[in-house]
């Protein structure tokens, strides 16, 4: 592999580890905030145990977030300079304010989330865990601007006689408002949201099953368990709303992409949504596939008679457009990705849908050794969902780094050689690899753990004893 396919891999690799932990940090730090906020109306003491067991879950996933996304930032110098120096002025924005309005946000009211227990009000230390919470949606926001521009360029001038074949020139940013307010961005940020309390949902559920099933701690884990279900079950009606509109913007704007997704060749009216297609082994040719009538069509324009471009088609188009090359992304890839993300999407879905239809009524949460084992594997089915679909944005995008503006092979380092990328790889990659089985074990162990014991009266009792103990502030 030449020093484009190592860096590409190592991006890949960096990105999709650290985007395990996003998901969670964003939905967690919602329920932990709603579980707080019940404690100080209810005083109820489930609450403020459950509110402190899935905190501290929260604490652990935050830290190696932070940890894993500063590489993050570092390779856009290292090993893609050239689309750094072309768009920097444009991406850079989003970034920026990010790390000066979202990250000092919440890393500010954490610190005094985690802090401030025993020093705090009660309602005022509840402020620092919402303000924590809606610090993580403006990062995600910002965040997305970035990479939706990426998919979909808007507010920007380039200097006349710039290529994509041949990149000169630089982007200027002219319009930061058109930027934020992509419409990629519109749809792609309500989607990542009801993804991350996807995540959320069946964390929470997966653990409180497993204790459950040993009767522990039936008290805080049961209502838990049904906020969690109820979290993932709501959110993944979200994602399939959020997902039709995001379906239909990618058609409009990258048609490229939602025919690789479906493996369509020609251009089609009703297409059929493919749930299983055999192709050539370069993928150009589909063999054999078994189809849902019109369901293509409808994802894609709303109507289950809609024209559908054909990747033939749009592969013509593009060289018009654009000059002779290879337009269409890895086809199998592209494809497999997108069903794993709906696939692994529904099956926590319907885990949820399963545990809240048997706990109806008040009845006691299923035990049984099938039941619990579900559950824990559910844990990973958003993260996979997650995952296979943030390879399908990336990947259906290709040859582009930004979509009609600079292909992925101009954007590249040209001074890092291949070996110093592989070098930088394989070191990011055992780091990451240790880092995992820290993060795996230290989550393992707080979750056996199960929530503290500790009641509103000892944690009311604390705050006076801390309030006691202050010193008397000199006053002028």
């Amino acid at each position: 592999m030449d020093a484009l396919d190592l860096a590409r891999w190592q991006f890949g690799i960096t990105t999709v580890y650290h985007f395990l932990f996003v998901p969670l940090t964003i939905g967690l730090s919602f329920l932990v905030a709603g579980l707080q906020t019940a404690w100080v109306r209810t005083r109820s003491d489930a609450y403020l145990r459950a509110t402190r067991f899935w905190g501290k879950l929260f604490l652990i996933n935050v830290a190696m977030g932070v940890v894993t996304g500063i590489v993050q930032e570092f390779q856009f110098g290292m090993n893609w300079s050239e689309y750094s120096r072309f768009v920097g002025d444009i991406f850079g924005a989003p970034l920026a304010m990010e790390a000066l309005i979202a990250f000092f946000l919440e890393s500010t009211f954490l610190g005094l989330w985690i802090f401030g227990w025993d020093r705090l009000p009660k309602r005022l230390h509840l402020a620092t865990i919402w303000a924590v919470a809606v610090g993580t949606a403006i990062s995600a926001y910002f965040i997305l601007a970035a990479n939706s521009w990426m998919q979909h360029p808007v507010g920007y001038r380039v200097e006349p006689g710039f290529s994509p074949l041949d990149p000169v020139g630089r982007a200027e940013l002219t319009d930061i408002v058109a930027v934020l307010t992509n419409v990629t961005n519109l749809v792609a940020f309500p989607h990542v949201l009801a993804g991350s309390f996807m995540t959320a949902g069946a964390f929470i559920v997966g653990i409180s099953a497993w204790h459950l099933a040993h009767r522990r701690h039936e008290e805080v884990l049961r209502p838990s368990l049904r906020l969690g279900a109820w979290t993932l079950l709501v959110a993944g009606v979200a994602v399939v709303i959020t997902g039709d509109l995001q379906a239909r913007v990618m058609t409009d704007q990258q048609p490229m992409k939602m025919a690789a997704a479906e493996a369509l060749w020609e251009t089609q009216r009703g297409a059929g949504f493919s749930l299983f297609t055999i192709g050539t082994l370069d993928g150009r040719e589909e063999v054999f596939s078994i189809r849902i009538p019109g369901l293509s069509s409808f994802l894609a324009t709303g109507s289950f008679d809609g024209k559908v471009e054909g990747l033939n088609d749009i592969q013509a188009r593009l060289e018009r457009e654009f000059g002779p090359a290879e337009y269409r992304p890895n086809i199998p890839v592209t494809y497999w990705s997108f069903r794993l993300m709906i696939g692994f999407g529904a099956l926590a879905a319907l885990y949820a849908a399963y545990a809240l239809w048997a706990m109806r009524g008040g009845r006691a949460a299923p035990t049984g050794r099938w039941f619990v084992r579900a559950g824990v594997a559910a844990i990973t089915f958003p993260f996979l969902a997650n995952t296979f679909g943030w390879i399908f944005t990336e990947m259906g995008r290709q040859p582009w780094v930004v979509y009609g503006l600079q292909l992925t092979a101009n954007g590249v380092s040209l001074a890092v050689s291949a070996t110093e990328v592989l070098v930088s790889m394989i070191v990011l990659t055992l780091l990451y690899g240790a880092l995992a089985v820290v993060e795996v074990r230290l989550v393992v162990r707080f979750a056996k753990a199960g929530p503290p014991e500790i009641t509103t009266a000892e944690a009311e009792a604390a705050y006076e004893r801390r309030l006691a103990e202050r010193p008397l502030t000199f006053a002028y």
